[in-house]
């Protein structure tokens, strides 16, 4: 690597990107909040508005949620945050997106995926209800529906856009012929879809698709749900309510071998002289300004660790050598439990 050492500063002002050619502008990296709900582990309600309000202090203002993130509690988190003394005059900062599709029952059980048009209406008056908004900013589609033309339930969407309930409209983990027939439908603004050093799926025919439509991407885990890093060494270091227990990656052999690929940008890392997670999401950042990672956190150091990649600059040297030690298709096992898998576009 590159002998040099980057500013481990937050930027200011923090820069920002646009969303692929829709106009609409957010902070080059967002924060994915679904870890302050469920998932991951105990949470501190108050801790995570904290570091909500640090966000925009520091300018990370593009803010990811769902529906199902904690069957609705992580949506009137962003509530809270949004009516809380530090936010209550800054909505128009803010971009906020969330999603529908994923459908769970009163136990919290995952019983299947709905993309009917009745179902969209109804889960975007939901959750504006629970976020306490007049609009959302980005609604995304959180898993496609087999059983429903994309057609039909981005035509729904496109009635949500008209009656002023959403302004953009994005998809999560679609497939290229899904991507080009919705957006035949509608503009699509942004694909939300797993992307880092170590799931690197979409670059043969969704990346492509999306440049040619002017999609911008939004990746989720860009930091291998924390694997990449170097934070865990062993299974017995995540909660033991922590959904990676059950992640085919965290398990077993996969796991020690993919301790190898943490340990590889932990070196490289530190030859620039920046974080290993700083190295893995200044990586994702490089891949184009149509791109806006949006990592996770609870913490406000984390945050600020994350923030300060996107002052790190990678050479084309760099980007050669992380791609000799971090090839496609480098990681042990799949990126989900099975039944998850069968549930991807595609």
């Amino acid at each position: 690597m590159t002998d040099q050492s980057n500013d481990l500063t937050v930027p200011t002002p923090f820069p920002s990107r646009e969303l692929g050619r829709s106009g609409l502008r957010v902070s080059a990296l967002g924060l994915g909040c679904m870890g302050m709900s469920e998932f991951y582990g105990e949470s501190d309600e108050q801790e995570s508005l904290a570091t909500l309000a640090h966000a925009v202090d520091i300018g990370i203002t593009f803010w990811d949620t769902a529906d199902i993130y904690g069957r609705g509690h992580n949506e009137e988190l962003l509530r809270k945050a949004l009516l809380s003394d530090a936010l209550r005059s800054r909505r128009e900062e803010l971009v906020i997106a969330t999603k529908f599709g994923v459908v769970r029952d009163d136990d919290g059980g995952f019983v299947g995926i709905s993309g009917k048009p009745d179902y969209v209406h109804e889960a975007c008056d939901r959750s504006l209800q629970r976020l306490g908004l007049d609009h959302i900013d980005l609604y995304y589609q959180h898993r496609v529906d087999p059983e429903v033309p994309i057609e039909d339930t981005v035509g729904a969407m496109k009635e949500l856009v008209d009656a002023g309930k959403v302004r953009h409209l994005g998809l999560s983990e679609a497939s290229a012929p899904t991507i080009r027939r919705a957006a035949a439908t509608h503009p699509i603004t942004a694909l939300q879809t797993e992307y880092s050093l170590w799931t690197r799926d979409l670059e043969d025919q969704i990346f492509p698709t999306c440049r040619e439509l002017g999609i911008g991407l939004v990746p989720y885990s860009p930091l291998g749900r924390g694997f990449l890093s170097g934070r865990f060494r062993s299974v017995d270091d995540l909660d033991e309510e922590d959904w990676r227990r059950s992640n085919p990656r965290f398990q077993g052999e996969a796991f020690a071998k993919n301790l190898q690929i943490a340990d590889r940008i932990r070196d490289l890392a530190e030859s620039l002289g920046c974080t290993a997670s700083q190295l893995a999401l200044a990586w994702v950042l490089a891949q184009g300004r149509d791109v806006v990672p949006i990592p996770g956190t609870r913490k406000a150091s984390r945050l600020n660790e994350n923030a300060a990649a996107t002052a790190v600059r990678l050479s084309a040297t760099d980007l050669a050598l992380l791609e000799d030690a971090l090839p496609k298709g480098i990681a042990e096992g799949t990126r989900y439990p099975e039944q998850a898998m069968r549930a991807l576009d595609g």
